[in-house]
């Protein structure tokens, strides 16, 4: 069998992924560029718009794997799934038994669901990170009466936000919800709007629209294995979840302090019964798993690399394994290098995102030999979402990260509009919760990064009645 040459190969069709091919778009487009995809849809980002030097927003969507071609002339589309990598003779190959000799290469498979135990005895257990699994999941929620979720993070919560119509158990083994995100007083500022919600107080009187084409598999003209996953959902994933039960309860209860023993199949008015570690037993139709995701490495190397603690491949400040010339972006990487004061790995579209971008750079400058620094975006650590309706933004370290006892916190918060936290230390802001429209998002991220002293201002940096934002325009 032939062996097929290109100068730069992407594996995966996600965020990190396409955004290396779009990057490489722009850098190097008359040069040869091949991604290998397990699905014919793959990750988009657009409406992106900055809110800072730093803080982007942006939408993820679905697109068919083909329209990337029209970003880079020269791009091949393998519709595939990596098995091997020799890094030694510079060539991979594929489930399918193709060879592809690359220049420099970026592996950006992603991550996949870190399941409860029990979900490979039980049809009933269901993992949301993809496509398919989105579609599933709305399935159940067509006849299902009861449901349990476990996780805390933001795909935990965006479906206890979403869903309507059904008995929801919250399962978490913290002691507040969506710790991944948040601190214990954003918590219960976003319970008492649940609580409002469900008393009818503020009821969502202009539900969001997605105004856009979803694309499916059958929309394509490619025919897949249909055993290939697609890539990670975006943060809108929850807006497609069109088929709602408006029968049945909307009762939320949410069990603190606690993990799953055990899921079993019965005989009952449920057919599964899960037991937890206090020894409660909750009954339900299924049991939705989001308990986060650990890197995706399901293929084989001539030499192996090195990897972080969380299994991820561990890559440089530009991205680069400790195998030359291989590159990885996105959840599949552990970032290893020594990280600016207010940035930290979390795996999130942003950084996956960021990641794909800066290999992107690093690939094109290496066969380009020229020198490459390191992005500025990975200065300051930022994150923007929704969580239960309400915008997100995250900055540095929001929730104390790596300060220790050393450090006091600001509060300002109106319930069911915003919440405002800032942490400093030593005068200093080294990060900042803000939930709602605040408006203060740029002003925080120069506060970080010049690392300005704040003790003459005192309490008064939140006071609603001054206007702070004069101070440091």
């Amino acid at each position: 069998m032939s062996v097929i040459q290109t100068s730069y190969l992407i594996v995966g069709g996600g965020i990190a992924g396409v955004t290396c091919v779009e990057t490489l778009g722009i850098l190097h487009p008359e040069d040869r560029l091949i991604i290998i995809t397990a699905s014919s849809l793959v990750k988009n980002v657009s409406n992106v718009s900055f809110l800072a030097k730093t803080i982007i927003k942006f939408d993820v969507h679905e697109s068919e794997a083909s329209s990337l071609q029209r970003i880079h002339p020269n791009l091949k589309i393998v519709y595939d799934s990596l098995q091997y990598i020799d890094s030694q003779n510079k060539i991979v190959t594929t489930d399918g038994g193709l060879k592809i000799n690359y220049n420099v290469i970026c592996i950006c498979t992603g991550g996949v669901p870190r399941l409860i135990a029990d979900s490979k005895r039980c049809s009933r257990i269901l993992g949301i990170r993809d496509t398919e699994s989105v579609q599933e999941f709305q399935e159940k929620l067509k006849s299902g009466h009861r449901m349990v979720i476990v996780g805390n993070g933001g795909i935990a919560s965006e479906i206890v936000h979403a869903t309507k119509g059904i008995q929801k158990v919250w399962v978490i083994r913290d002691d507040y919800i969506s710790a991944t995100f948040i601190d214990p007083g954003a918590a219960e500022f976003f319970q008492n709007t649940i609580r409002n919600k469900s008393n009818n107080q503020t009821p969502d009187k202009h539900p969001t629209i997605l105004r856009r084409h979803i694309f499916t598999e059958e929309d394509t003209l490619v025919s897949l294995n249909k055993n290939l996953k697609s890539a990670a959902l975006g943060p809108d994933w929850f807006r497609k979840l069109e088929v709602k039960n408006e029968t049945g309860d909307q009762e939320l209860e949410i069990i603190y302090k606690v993990e799953v023993q055990s899921v079993n199949e019965v005989n009952a008015d449920f057919p599964l019964e899960v037991e937890l570690s206090n020894g409660r037993k909750i009954q339900c139709d299924f049991v939705v798993s989001a308990t986060g995701v650990e890197p995706a490495i399901n293929y084989g190397w001539d030499v192996e690399p090195k990897k972080g603690a969380d299994g991820g491949l561990c890559v440089n400040e530009l991205q680069e394994t400790s195998v030359r010339d291989v590159f990885a972006a996105g959840d599949v990487a552990h970032a290893a290098w020594e990280f600016s004061p207010h940035w930290f790995q979390l795996r999130l579209w942003t950084q996956a995102r960021q990641m794909g971008a800066m290999a992107a750079k690093a690939m094109h400058g290496r066969l380009t030999n020229e020198e490459v620094l390191q992005d500025f975006c990975f200065e300051l650590f930022t994150h923007c979402t929704t969580l239960f309706g309400y915008k997100v933004v995250l900055l540095g370290k929001y929730n104390g990260q790596g300060l220790g006892d050393n450090y006091e916190i600001l509060l300002r918060t109106t319930p069911c509009m915003e919440y405002i936290k800032f942490v400093l230390q030593n005068g200093k802001l080294q990060g900042a919760i803000l939930i709602g429209e605040t408006d203060i998002e740029e002003m925080c991220e120069n506060l970080i990064l010049d690392q300005i002293d704040l003790s003459p201002f005192g309490d008064d940096i939140l006071n609603p009645d001054i206007d702070i934002d004069d101070y440091f325009d």
